[in-house]
């Protein structure tokens, strides 16, 4: 018998296998668990001279767990400059902006909440003031919409409304003049493109210490939903050729509307795209926007009047490209946050019509009524949440998510316990820059959800580890290597200092995290 790279003892091990729910010892070879064992003598015959022993005595070993929605190559980009996300109000933005750091004679700055604007328009008219004159980028929260200075606006050439292939808009007043707020991608890319960017270099270096953080959190691996630009494929295997991946990465780059045959065959190629912790698999599609946006896509409209019109400018488009894709092998993910968008998605996966053949996924379903709920598990269509955006609203619906969708629809808040009841494979994420990618995080939320979702019921512990291993497995197409501590699984492994099955959700919430194990590679040790 060949010796053990990794043994790990004396924990209780949660391993998420029906046929050995728990035990106590493991053992890891070439990155693979080669043995499973009630007590630590199952494993000794795997002890040679080089065998890494760790004792984890007091600490509960579950599957590693992974992020199922996060964004941290794209997000290096998204989370540049200043740190809007404490703000609360206009007062604080107009302070946090005055006299802030540039960044190549830019203001830039990240997640910033809607509701500062306390009900405003987002205009640029609030801020120009304390910006000196200055081009200022300021993304809110969401990533769907941003906020630029008259300086920017002339920067890129903006002076008036666009036209896009996409669902997207460069907002004017009513004589035509930009106001400065730029919703979905195709209005943002604009300034984007003449907006200051780092090296190569530095993108690389800043990815592994955002992945090496995230890994001290307990997260072994995420799905990447999007591709971060062309370069992508050569910035992870720059992190390789010096090292290891801190985290497993599966990407799935976008799918935009007004693509063309070609395009459909450039991502089927990507597919092909590999290192040794990362790999392509999948296509990300956005079906709306967001609700506080204006471009959730609903069956009825917003308070605003808004919202009844989706991402692409014709669906059928979109159930073209997904059903190309599906011919070819290719999982796809669909950003659809609106009941309308979301039942479009379903109603795609249902013309398919080949008994689930492979399992598409729905990202965010922040709002679906009850109709929409059994079709999930019906059509083995997986529901991809994010708990910590719950943090967004509030119980009393006086949030703009809630005032723009009324209080019947905001009642139908992330259903997740819905979901799972209905025998829906729930798998949860952080969504990275939009909320903290503690994934600590993302369990506790899961089973204490926040603000306009706080009067349903949460997951039980089990249910939010389930969301972040085996049910991320199934999301991904890995059921059978990833997401359970059994023989012939990815040695990928999680420790903690507390039982996150069983502890109390804000327990959960700043548990130790003792060790993290990616590939049978200690990533992370808790001191």
């Amino acid at each position: 018998m060949p010796a053990a790279d990794l043994i790990l003892t004396g924990a209780h091990i949660h391993t998420l296998d029906p046929g050995r729910p728990h035990a106590a010892a493991l053992a890891v070879r070439d990155g693979v668990i080669t043995a499973v064992a009630d007590t630590d003598d199952g494993v000794r015959d795997w002890r040679g001279p080089g065998t890494e022993v760790i004792d984890l005595a007091g600490t509960s070993l579950v599957p590693g767990l992974v992020d199922s929605h996060s964004h941290p190559v794209w997000g290096l980009e998204m989370a540049t400059g200043l740190d809007l996300s404490a703000v609360r109000d206009l007062d604080g933005l107009r302070a946090a902006l005055r006299g802030a750091e540039r960044t190549g004679g830019w203001v830039v700055a990240w997640g910033l909440d809607h509701n500062a604007f306390g009900g405003r328009a987002v205009d640029r008219a609030l801020i120009e003031d304390v910006l000196d004159g200055a081009p200022a980028f300021i993304r809110l929260y969401d990533g769907h919409s941003a906020l630029v200075s008259g300086a920017a606006l002339r920067a890129a050439g903006i002076e008036g409304p666009r036209e896009f292939v996409q669902r997207s808009t460069v907002v004017c007043d009513a004589d035509g003049r930009p106001t400065g707020h730029l919703i979905e991608h195709a209005a943002m890319d604009l300034v984007q493109d003449v907006l200051p960017r780092p090296s190569f270099a530095e993108r690389r270096d800043r990815l592994v210490e955002l992945l090496s953080a995230m890994a001290a959190t307990g997260l072994t691996g995420a799905h990447v939903m999007d591709m971060g630009g062309g370069d992508v494929p050569q910035l992870l295997a720059a992190v390789e050729e010096a090292g290891d991946l801190p985290l497993r990465l599966r990407l799935a780059p976008w799918c935009m509307p007004g693509v063309g045959a070609e395009g459909i065959e450039e991502i089927i190629a990507l597919q092909a795209e590999a290192g040794r912790l990362w790999r392509v698999g999948g296509a990300k599609f956005f079906m709306d926007g967001t609700v506080e946006g204006g471009t959730a896509w609903l069956e009825h409209a917003d308070c605003h009047g808004q919202g009844t019109d989706a991402f692409w400018p014709d669906p059928q488009a979109y159930a073209d490209a997904v059903r190309r894709l599906h011919a070819a092998g290719v999982r796809t993910a669909t950003h659809a946050i609106g009941d309308a968008a979301v039942r479009h998605v379903l109603d795609t996966v249902a013309s398919l019509g080949d008994g689930g053949r492979l399992a598409h996924r729905i990202e965010h379903i922040e709002t679906v009524p009850d109709d929409t709920v059994p079709r999930f598990a019906e059509l083995g269509v997986i529901a991809s949440m994010q708990p910590p955006h719950t943090a967004y609203t509030r119980a009393d619906h006086s949030d703009e998510w809630s005032k723009r969708l009324g209080d019947e629809r905001a009642a139908r808040a992330w259903r997740m316990r819905n979901l799972r009841d209905a025998g829906a494979y729930v798998a949860l994420g952080s969504d990275w820059p939009i909320a903290h990618y503690d994934v600590r995080e993302v369990l506790a939320t899961a089973r204490s959800p926040r603000g306009a979702a706080s009067r349903a019921p949460g997951l039980t512990g089990l249910m939010a580890l389930e969301g972040c291993t085996t049910h991320a497995a199934v999301a991904a197409g890995e059921g059978g290597v990833a997401g359970r501590i059994a023989p012939g699984c990815r040695a990928d492994l999680t420790a903690f200092g507390l039982d996150p099955v069983v502890a109390p959700a804000d327990e959960v919430a700043a548990a130790p995290v003792c060790l993290t194990v990616v590939g049978g590679r200690v990533a992370h040790r808790g001191v």
